[in-house]
């Protein structure tokens, strides 16, 4: 049971496994991309490439008994979740005899939930890992089966972490199902329900930057918000400019920026640094920009964008609305 990329690699790996992978459910077509066209999940488009028989069901709430009925007339022993994207009904957890199990990229009871791989880098944590565990009606509170840790690397983002995460909770997948199949069973233990957290889902509109945060903030929120929805802010609170890539401004290039940009307002662009990009005032420091996507157009390097006189200094990067404070 899966349905975005982060599904894939346990899919692929089942498939080729000693196992046979018997029924896969997975999300109805919808809209996708600016076009709005009505497109199969990326676990569609891999089963209707090897030939595997799919269900889509709209909502399991409703048609948990005949989803049900059906997973057990497929033969299958064990059921496998990976980002499906509903809640299983008790009807689905229990249609086969060794139950669900789920991969669930943190270090559970941490980061529960929908996130959990931007919370972390949002946070600013240098370690999370991969849970496997039993699925049962509450979120994420299933008994761990197996978990192992994975180190969030300074240049890591939330599509590289979220791979490595989906990779790795593929082979600890099939390790768990090769063990289940010499034993029959399968050992877990319960999470310590007292110390969870919660990683909620991310909202379109927490990719604004907040430049009154630290630079290091910021850094952060660039990496959790890639790729979706982008970790954006607004020139002059017009035009919507992404940040594809940026880096901490060096104390001592930042003297070169002259006293009045040093210890201007956070936001306000400071300088342009040629070859490189442009600075903006943090809540610490600066930030030098050196990759945009401007909204509607391609990603260019930042100093391609300064030389078409995307930003000046002196131009403010807010909300969108904000009116720039005239000194």
């Amino acid at each position: 049971m899966g349905t975005p990329e982060f599904a894939l690699p346990a899919l692929d790996r089942l498939m080729c496994s000693q196992h046979k992978v018997v029924l896969v459910l997975t999300q109805p077509d919808r809209p996708r991309g600016r076009g709005r066209k009505v497109l199969p999940s990326p676990i569609k488009r891999l089963v209707d490439e090897k030939g595997l028989t799919v269900l889509q069901p709209g909502l399991l709430r409703e048609d948990g008994r005949q989803i049900a009925a059906a997973i057990r007339d497929s033969g299958a022993r064990i059921s496998v979740v990976a980002s499906y994207g509903q809640i299983l009904t008790d009807e689905i957890l229990n249609a086969t005899p060794l139950g669900c199990i789920n991969i669930h990229p943190s270090l559970l009871p941490a980061y529960r939930g929908a996130a959990p791989v931007q919370r972390s880098i949002l946070d600013g944590n240098t370690m999370t890992g991969v849970t496997i565990m039993k699925v049962v009606r509450e979120l994420d509170a299933g008994p761990v089966i197996t978990q192992q840790t994975i180190e969030i690397l300074p240049d890591d983002d939330a599509r590289s972490l979220g791979e490595m995460a989906a990779v790795l909770g593929a082979k600890m997948i099939v390790r768990i199902i090769n063990e289940a199949e010499r034993t029959g069973r399968i050992e877990s233990e319960e999470q310590d329900h007292e110390v969870a957290t919660y990683a909620d889902r991310i909202r379109k509109e927490e990719g604004v930057i907040d430049w009154a945060h630290t630079t290091e903030e910021i850094m952060f929120h660039l990496r959790a918000m890639t790729p979706w929805p982008g970790s954006y802010t607004f020139i002059n609170g017009k035009k919507q400019l992404t940040l594809v890539q940026a880096e901490p401004l060096w104390g001592n290039e930042a003297v070169g920026l002259g006293e009045p940009m040093q210890e201007t307002e956070p936001g306000i662009v400071t300088g342009l640094k040629k070859g490189f990009g442009f600075s903006v005032r943090t809540g610490s420091g600066h930030l030098l920009v050196t990759r945009v996507k401007l909204e509607g157009k391609k990603q260019v390097d930042a100093a391609s964008f300064i030389l078409g006189r995307g930003v000046v200094p002196g131009d403010q990067l807010c909300r969108q609305g904000e009116i720039p404070t005239v000194e």
